[in-house]
């Protein structure tokens, strides 16, 4: 997992960049363009917003529609009517070959606010990085990426891996067909039917992810982590928080299940095989299904369920720990 002091630097920067472009200040107009364009094959789409909604949805006409709805302010010398009018007669986009570039030449985008509605054909490449605003992006193939420095990320029926980066706001991620990486300062993260592996690192907020396809890693600073149907690898680690995870770990799997401060629980199905390695610092360790005992101190067990099998290791300093079952 990446280290949490950097979690999101290249967003830090990119925020001082455009901080000035997308300012809004002053009186204001508004108003609206629409672009199409014929693209033959995959393409690549590569969009850059200082500010603005975005919304980015995969189409079956094999075309690429833009539709801008265009804020100018200003004050002083400035003529937010005029640098409105220039916007729409000559929106920030370009085509070259496959790729379709929205958001270019930032300097021109002091005192504008675009909020962004795109159809795309489905076999569509996304990178999008957004300074302030909500961004949702659905019905691609991908691969996605997609960074923010405020506001909500949404990505649903993604094909291929998604990558997706926060410095505050909330995180979902549904039905996504590869692998998902999300790296958040502030905000709760949603990750739910992933069929490849999934790596959450999080600073501050609730991770929560279930029905994955592959692997786990989670880890949060202050937050809890919260998973459902765990069938492969899990690390799942809180500094500050709670810890619950739900599944099986199967024959061959691993499970390391850690926090500092906060209770450890962990649910499995009475008929799991496993061998249970648990110790709480300081705080119990309960057991609600039958398990057999091998050793166990006033702060430690070493147990196993069935026939033994996977492995799972849980640890707390400041909480207690809990194993219950699972229909």
């Amino acid at each position: 997992m990446a280290r949490h002091g950097n979690v999101c630097l290249p967003l830090v920067l990119f925020s001082a960049a455009v901080v000035l472009a997308g300012c809004n200040s002053g009186a204001s107009v508004s108003g609206t363009f629409d672009r199409n364009y014929k693209v033959s094959g995959p393409i690549r789409l590569e969009l850059t917003n200082a500010s603005g909604d975005v919304d980015i949805t995969g189409s079956a006409d094999g075309k690429v529609h833009v539709r801008g709805e265009v804020r100018a302010s200003g004050f002083g010398f400035e003529n937010p009517r005029t640098r409105l009018d220039d916007t729409l007669a000559n929106p920030p986009i370009e085509q070259r070959g496959d790729t379709i570039r929205i958001g270019k030449e930032m300097s021109r985008m002091r005192n504008i606010s675009i909020a962004y509605t795109i159809q795309v054909p489905r076999d569509t490449e996304v990178s999008s990085t957004l300074a302030s605003g909500a961004q949702t992006i659905r019905g691609v193939r991908g691969p996605v990426k997609v960074q923010a420095a405020s506001g909500v990320i949404r990505v649903e029926k993604i094909e291929r891996d998604t990558q997706l980066t926060t410095l505050s706001g909330t995180v979902s991620a549904t039905d996504i067909g590869d692998d998902v990486r999300v790296s958040s300062a502030s905000g709760s993260v949603t990750v739910s039917n992933a069929r490849g592996d999934v790596r959450v690192n999080a600073i501050s907020g609730i991770i929560s992810v279930s029905n994955p396809g592959g692997r786990i890693e989670a880890d949060t600073a202050s937050g809890e982590v919260e998973i459902h149907g765990a069938a492969k690898d899990v690390k799942a680690h809180a500094a500050s928080g709670r810890v619950f995870v739900q599944g099986n770990p199967g024959a061959d799997n691993y499970w390391e299940l850690r926090t500092v401060s906060g209770a450890v629980q962990l649910g499995v199905p009475a008929s799991a095989n496993l061998h249970l390695s648990a110790e709480a610092v300081s705080g119990e360790i309960r057991t609600d299904i039958p398990i057999v005992i091998e050793e166990q101190g006033k702060h430690s067990l070493r147990a196993h369920m069935g026939s033994g099998g996977g492995r799972v290791d849980v640890h707390t300093v400041s909480g207690e720990i809990r194993v219950s079952g699972t229909k």
